[in-house]
């Protein structure tokens, strides 16, 4: 009798995030990119963004959580990926619409309870990546902050897994300079604390053939992108000056790798590891 074979698992990338639109701004070309290789993509999303801010000029919502799961479905259309995944939780929101008394806020759940639930979903599609936010959550929000400690706790809880779990962790990266730029366009942040040095970026995708596709799903998140926003505030060369760097180029650190570095910077986020190399030739 022939020995049975083991199928090799699918090149799979988990992408953790906590609002919708997160993935538009920092990963969406990177998604679309590989989702174009044959990667399997899971995006999964805390909250459904309840508490968002709906910035255009006298639009109503009955249920903005609806609408704005509505919107990242779209948006996900828009990137070529499957439909996300949501964690369940609610959005947090920030200054007047902080929810302190709502207790599936994230920022009031135990840290440890989102940590589980993350792990549940690693455990269950079996990502060789993983990419959250960065340590400050891009622009410190406490939603971010949150994800950003559960995703890196999942990761660092599931090298016991079949196939030793996730090989790899990144998180999306803002440079120095690209932190200026938010700084200019009125965004209150520290280049230099919520920025990163660029010997801290591990990998940097051009992803500006998808440009029309992040382009697609921004529009998307139509409540988060209209005249009030900060992208429909911006001059004319503001907006052309962001545009080239968020639809260009896509910049992530290492959070985590449990695979050697054969090189560095990475030609990509599946650069060396086992039997998954090729995928960035």
């Amino acid at each position: 009798m022939l020995p049975r074979m083991t199928p090799e698992p699918q090149a799979t990338l988990l992408a953790v995030f906590a609002h919708p639109d997160d993935e538009a701004f920092s990963i969406g070309g990177t998604l679309t990119h590989y989702a174009r290789r044959g990667v399997r993509v899971v995006l999964a999303c805390a909250t459904r963004g309840e508490a968002g801010k709906i910035t255009v000029p006298g639009m109503t919502v009955d249920d903005l959580g609806q609408q704005r799961e509505a919107e990242l479905r779209a948006a996900c259309r828009a990137l070529e990926i499957p439909e996300p995944v949501f964690l369940d939780y609610h959005d947090s929101g920030r200054f007047e619409r902080t929810r302190h008394n709502d207790p599936l806020a994230l920022m009031n759940v135990n840290p440890l309870d989102v940590e589980i639930k993350v792990r549940a979903l690693v455990e269950e599609v079996q990502p060789q990546v993983m990419v959250t936010f960065d340590p400050h959550g891009a622009y410190g929000h406490v939603d971010h902050l949150q994800i950003h400690r559960a995703a890196t706790a999942a990761f660092f809880s599931t090298g016991h897994l079949p196939g030793g779990g996730p090989q790899r962790l990144y998180y999306t990266a803002l440079t120095h300079a690209a932190a200026q730029g938010l700084a200019r366009m009125g965004q209150d942040l520290d280049p230099l604390v919520y920025g990163v040095s660029e010997g801290t970026v591990a990998v940097r995708m051009n992803v500006a053939a998808y440009a029309e596709n992040k382009k697609a799903a921004l529009a998307a998140h139509g409540t988060q992108t209209g005249e009030q926003s900060l992208l429909g505030r911006m001059t004319p060369e503001e907006r052309a000056a962001m545009e080239q760097r968020l639809l260009g180029t896509e910049s992530f650190s290492i959070g985590g790798t449990r695979t050697a570095l054969e090189r560095y910077p990475l030609r990509g986020l599946f650069d060396g590891v086992p039997g998954l190399g090729e995928l960035d030739d």
